[in-house]
């Protein structure tokens, strides 16, 4: 798949017969080049620090640009099971590239009224599902925020409740609660 896709080595499962963290490094950094050509990638990964530092900032660029979840303690093995998770990366690009030779074939003919207004249907479906992606993760920052300032709400509330009131404020508190009772 990665030949394919234009990646200038060739690569088979051998490679990977014993850990090769400088194939797996090089593969990801094209891999998140491919996704975000602006990213920022470090480039040493002499120790062992600086490989974790370089699994982590691939597997957050991934996170980010293409939503997937990789595990890092597989890619930090840099053997068999990392090229699964390598492939998890490749199988979006593959298939995007894949329909995009389809779409330019299938441009040629005579598309079906039918099959046009399938392909809105799905499109409109998609939209719509990426306007809740987007809603959901807005309404999740909302309430993040909101939680971390209920420790000081918190906080608040029970000086409130602990401070000692003078029995004229009780009262004056009820007179008010008791006029806007009558007046609704």
């Amino acid at each position: 798949m990665a030949r394919v896709l234009s990646y200038p080595r060739l690569i088979s499962m051998e490679n990977f017969r014993q850990p090769n963290f400088r194939l797996v490094a090089e593969l990801m950094t094209w891999l998140v080049k491919q996704y975000d050509s602006q990213a920022d990638i470090p480039n040493d990964i002499e120790g062992e620090h600086d490989r974790v530092i370089f699994i982590r900032t691939v597997a957050q660029i991934i996170a980010t640009k293409a939503y997937m979840k990789l595990n890092t303690k597989k890619l930090y093995q840099a053997d068999g099971y990392a090229v699964k998770e390598i492939l998890k990366v490749i199988t979006p690009l593959y298939k995007a590239l894949r329909d995009s030779e389809n779409r330019e074939l299938d441009e040629d003919e005579d598309t079906d009224p039918q099959y046009r207004y399938a392909m809105n249907d799905d499109i409109t479906t998609l939209k719509s599902a990426r306007l809740l992606c987007s809603t959901i993760t807005q309404k999740g920052a909302n309430l993040h925020e909101l939680l971390s300032k209920e420790v000081d709400a918190r906080e608040a509330r029970q000086d409130v409740m602990n401070r000692a009131m003078e029995l004229s404020e009780v009262q004056e508190g009820i007179g008010e609660a008791e006029n806007a009772a009558k007046v609704c």
